[in-house]
């Protein structure tokens, strides 16, 4: 009640193509809301870098809009998304669009309350981002889970840790290790959701949340999402952990598998891999015991 219809946001640096900028006010309690959605929905609504650098432009917008109190991510079309686009990432660009300025990261340094309105699938970035918004409401059909072991696509940083502190560290492992993907009212039952509701009610209960906040004092509600979101400035940052294991890993063949497999839709071969690799430091051993005599 009171919301006025949504408005696309258009200016000087605010023209977009892979997303969806828009802004709609309550005429009772004043402030407003901003919505940012991925507008890829042939393509699951993946993500790639320049999907990232126009969700910054829209961030920036928001945060710096005084009458706006909260901003929703969402996605257009039947999913919320599914994380970095594949077939973009073998081409080498992942960790520019990890290291850059993540996705995640506009939700951490965000003045303003982020809800996440989850519909479909939300796998791999996407559900890292999700979770690390401050609020998350799912319809009914929602499905979420980690990829990132099944297409060759490690993650570090806070991220990954952080999301102890959401379900906790044995639920948090179970969800990056092994890649299992979880109904909406499993999600709930394990703390990964705020609140689960048929699909055609999830803008009317975003809705109710955004109205709560707007009754609230916007001051009050940016101070204590900063004072939540400082647990996350211990973290490491992206890529500092794998840089160390595996400093060359999306040039060695198991960096390379997942995503090839992906594309082929086949079954990876990460362990056929793996022993052709020991066979060939085998013979280089047997190689180089046969000069010493």
């Amino acid at each position: 009640m009171g919301w006025t219809d949504w408005q696309k946001v258009e200016g000087e640096g605010l023209e977009f193509d892979e997303i969806l900028y828009e802004k709609k006010f309550h005429s009772e309690l004043q402030g407003g809301v901003a919505r940012v959605s991925v507008n890829k929905p042939k393509k699951y609504n993946v993500m790639t870098l320049r999907t990232v650098d126009q969700m910054f432009r829209a961030f920036y917008d928001a945060n710096h809009d005084v009458s706006i109190g909260a901003i929703i991510v969402a996605g257009v079309g039947k999913h919320f998304g599914t994380g970095g686009d594949v077939e973009w990432e073998k081409w080498g660009l992942r960790e520019a669009f990890y290291n850059r300025y993540p996705h995640n990261r506009l939700v951490r340094t965000s003045r303003k309350p982020v809800i996440a309105m989850v519909q479909g699938y939300c796998l791999g970035g996407h559900n890292h981002l999700a979770y690390c918004c401050d609020f998350t409401i799912a319809a009914e059909d929602a499905i979420f889970g980690q990829a990132g072991p099944k297409v060759s696509s490690p993650a570090d940083g806070f991220m990954v840790p952080y999301l102890c502190r959401v379900v906790g560290a044995k639920r948090a492992r179970e969800l990056w290790m092994l890649c299992r993907r979880y109904t909406a009212l499993e999600a709930l039952e394990m703390g990964l959701v705020n609140r689960v509701v048929p699909l055609e009610r999830l803008e009317e209960e975003v809705d109710k949340w955004c109205d709560d906040m707007l009754a609230l004092s916007p001051g009050c509600l940016e101070i204590l999402k900063a004072t939540f979101d400082q647990e996350m400035d211990g973290y490491a940052e992206l890529g500092v952990i794998s840089s160390q294991f595996y400093p060359d890993w999306f040039d060695m063949p198991e960096g390379k598998e997942g995503g090839a497999a992906f594309m082929e839709k086949r079954r990876p071969q990460f362990w056929k891999l793996r022993k052709r690799e020991d066979e060939m430091r085998q013979e280089l051993m047997r190689q180089y015991e046969k000069e010493k005599k």
